[in-house]
């Protein structure tokens, strides 16, 4: 369901300009530079209403997270849920996935989260999944060689694609569970996930890490 336009987009974005980048390509390959203070970046792509953003910065303050996100009325949200806490170690950037090689150089992610993301269940579209192989290769382009893959949905076809996909293209998966949360809440969730769980609904989970060559 498409979210409707929000007409004071605008200056709730404003309020938050701090926490916005505003030209992210133009700190490719300095991130860390820019943002001395922290020791790790982390990516999460499409952050929804923030409430995992938020969440997991607050609880790893030594890492910068920078949250992608390509709807601005939701973004909107998120960014005012981390500047209401006060959090300084994350960023917004309103952009796309596609984009992550223009953003970010080689070797400088250490980690990627993506949570309950579009599972494009028809066949024809599968390449638009940020689980299949053209993304795989945005991500790993990106990543440190020691750098990780968190990922997590509610969608059992998507998982089991993304297991399938993860593994044909070289990465080694760890941590996998189709059912997280059966002894309990486990983790930092998102918006989703929490209503999910209330619902008694199952979270597949797996990290993804793939060595690089020298």
């Amino acid at each position: 369901m498409r979210m409707r336009k929000k007409p004071n987009l605008v200056p709730r974005m404003e309020r938050c300009a701090g926490v916005l980048i505003e030209d992210p390509a133009a700190l490719r390959g300095a991130w860390m530079g820019n943002f001395p203070v922290f020791e790790r970046l982390w990516l999460e792509l499409g952050c929804g209403k923030g409430r995992f953003t938020a969440d997991m910065a607050e609880q790893n303050p030594k890492a910068l997270l920078v949250a992608v996100e390509k709807v601005p009325d939701v973004m909107v949200m998120a960014m005012e849920r981390a500047c209401d806490r006060g959090l300084q170690n994350v960023r917004f950037i309103d952009g796309d996935a596609l984009a992550l090689p223009v953003l970010f150089e080689p070797n400088e992610v250490d980690r990627i989260f993506i949570n309950f993301c579009d599972p494009w269940p028809k066949k024809s579209a599968a390449k638009h999944r940020l689980t299949s192989p053209g993304f795989l290769e945005l991500y790993e382009s990106v990543l440190k060689p020691d750098g990780e893959i968190h990922f997590k949905t509610d969608n059992q076809p998507l998982f089991e694609y993304s297991v399938e996909t993860f593994e044909e293209n070289g990465w080694t998966l760890s941590e996998v569970t189709r059912d997280l949360h059966e002894n309990g809440p486990v983790g930092v969730m998102t918006d989703y996930e929490a209503k999910f769980y209330a619902q008694g609904v199952k979270i597949n989970r797996l990290v993804a890490k793939k060595e690089k060559r020298a």
